[in-house]
């Protein structure tokens, strides 16, 4: 009896070993059921806003190929890369600060309140001759002139300085728009460029 349990063992072992052998794991097997992912290759097209579409049936490689070539030929005939981010302006401190010179150096306006000192003195002496005392018109009508003088002369200088700023807001407006209009320029003659080296590889690019 012992001797046919022994003989038993002895089958059952290799059979169960083998068995386990064969199978292969879930692990590798799921792995080998997944595709290995690739990452989508970089259309140099696509990266200035254009697509490309092979005439003469061209594989992906051989148009991934013209395209980095049309790319660097356009780059090199314009002098522009069409990937460049557009020219930044003054930042929004910059631009305070040029307004707030502007404004300090627009031209003044001088001898307001002498001038006014002089109008009310004429004024308040002839007032003054009509009551019999022109000597004391003349006194008040000069610090009523002087006072009126001084407003003027303030708000005169005040509005110097708005338009000081404002004139420098505009020139910064203006520049800005010319450096953005110069940029897309320079874009829209690149992907010309590009078109044209792309149309001769027999490619319809739009």
């Amino acid at each position: 009896m012992r001797r046919f349990a022994t003989i038993s063992l002895a089958i059952i072992f290799p059979l169960i070993a083998a068995a386990q052998n064969q199978q292969p794991p879930a692990e590798a097997s799921a792995q080998a059921a997944t595709p290995a992912s690739t990452a989508p290759a970089w259309s140099p097209a696509q990266s200035i806003g254009l697509f490309a579409f092979p005439r003469n049936n061209q594989t992906a490689d051989q148009q991934l190929k013209d395209e980095a070539e049309c790319y660097g030929a356009a780059k090199q005939m314009t002098g522009v890369d069409a990937q460049a981010p557009p020219p930044q302006g003054l930042s929004d401190e910059e631009k305070k600060l040029a307004q707030q010179q502007a404004a300090a150096n627009a031209p003044q306006v001088q001898g307001g309140r002498v001038l006014g000192a002089a109008r009310g003195a004429a004024g308040g002496a002839a007032i003054g001759a009509i009551a019999g005392n022109a000597g004391k018109g003349a006194g008040i009508g000069a610090v009523a002139g002087t006072m009126q003088g001084g407003a003027a002369q303030r708000q005169a200088n005040a509005q110097s300085q708005q338009q000081a700023a404002a004139r420098a807001a505009a020139a910064q407006k203006k520049a800005e728009d010319q450096m953005l209009l110069q940029h897309q320029a320079g874009v829209d003659s690149f992907q010309r460029a590009f078109i044209a080296c792309m149309d001769a590889r027999n490619y319809s690019v739009r």
